[in-house]
């Protein structure tokens, strides 16, 4: 019923302050889930290094022995029954390299290659004041 027949109704007005609420609750949650995740975040320092030219290989000296008995300096037949002989072999063979960094010797021997022949090997680096000795192997295929 409509007691006041000259009167307009009020205009209708949208009422915000539920809507500014709801963002409100959203801006509030939005904030303490960021505030969490930087919390888990580590703060890693990396160390830093000046970059050098690559260092040059060292210079090896690959020394085989069959099971004969035939010795054979980075792939140059050697007399190995004479440590001495042998042992100039491989200071001829160092003589390609450079002067001031002694070569490693890579022994490369025959499974049925005597002891010996090994031990001659060791022997002549010895005598040839070459410290650095290493053996090769080859892994078994099953």
């Amino acid at each position: 019923m409509n007691f006041k027949r000259g009167m307009r109704d009020e205009e209708l007005e949208i009422n915000f302050i539920p809507l500014i609420d709801v963002l409100l609750v959203i801006i509030i949650f939005l904030i303490v889930s960021a505030t969490f995740s930087r919390t888990s975040e580590l703060q890693i320092n990396l160390p830093t290094a000046d970059a050098s030219a690559p260092q040059d290989k060292p210079l090896t000296i690959t020394v085989e022995v069959d099971a004969s008995g035939r010795y054979l300096v980075n792939g140059k037949e050697a007399n190995g029954a004479v440590v001495s002989e042998l042992s100039s072999s491989l200071i001829a063979a160092a003589k390609n390299g450079p002067a001031d960094k002694e070569p490693t010797i890579i022994i490369n021997a025959d499974a049925k290659a005597t002891h010996q022949s090994v031990v001659n090997i060791m022997e002549a680096s010895r005598m040839a004041n070459f410290t650095h000795i290493t053996f090769a192997t080859q892994v078994n295929a099953q």
